[in-house]
This record gives structure tokens, sequence and C-alpha cells, in this order.
């Protein structure tokens, strides 16, 4: 599967569940652990674990099989590698506390998606 398509599916996922904010960041060139970044909010814990497994699912329905997934028992950040892409899906709070757009983003581009 190709990027643009996995990047397409993990939107579709997030979308599917109700995912707020989703933004895509551009991270070639800055890293050599992934090429884009996917973050989205859950609601609460309870959400992003849903959202989060929905993105699971599809994923390994199209064939994709997850390098890793962190965070599934805290619930309030968990984190999908589909080595091209890396979703973390997050609570309001966490994301606002750890500020990966400012980290991982380009001045002057969010990379937000309107979801």
């Amino acid at each position: 599967m190709q990027t643009e398509q996995i990047k397409e599916l993990v939107i579709d996922a997030l979308d599917d569940m109700k995912a707020q904010n989703i933004t895509v960041l551009d991270v070639r060139g800055r890293t050599s652990v992934t090429d884009w970044m996917i973050i989205a909010n859950g609601t609460s814990s309870r959400h992003v674990n849903a959202v989060a497994g929905n993105v699971e699912e599809k994923a390994k329905h199209a064939g994709l099989r997850p390098n890793g997934t962190e965070g599934r028992a805290a619930s309030d950040w968990v984190l999908i590698d589909l080595i091209d892409v890396v979703v973390h899906v997050m609570t309001e709070q966490a994301r606002h506390f750890y500020d990966l757009e400012r980290l991982w983003g380009e001045p002057g581009n969010s990379g937000q998606k309107d979801a």
C-alpha cells in the first residue's frame, strides 16, 4: 500500500469515529522514524481508545500490520506506528501539553485538515 493510501485510510478511520482536529504533518527530512504524523483528538480516554482501535482495525483489514502500538493502558495518548505514517490519538489535554504540532510542524503551516 502506498503512503498516500495509508494516510487516507487513517484519516477515514479517524473520521468514522468522530475524531476531532485531525492534523497531518509532513516530517520527511526532519526524522528518519517516519514520513508523516497524523494527530487527532478524542473527547475522553474511552473515545481515544475507541478511535485508536478503529485505526488499527482498518489498517489490519487493509493488510497493514502496525509496527507497534503504545499507550493503550492509559488511553490519554495512543500511538500507532504504521512505518511511513505514525498516528497519535490524544485527549485534548494531552495534545495541548505535548504540543506535537509545535515540535514537528513547519512554521506558518499547521498542516491541519478540516475534519
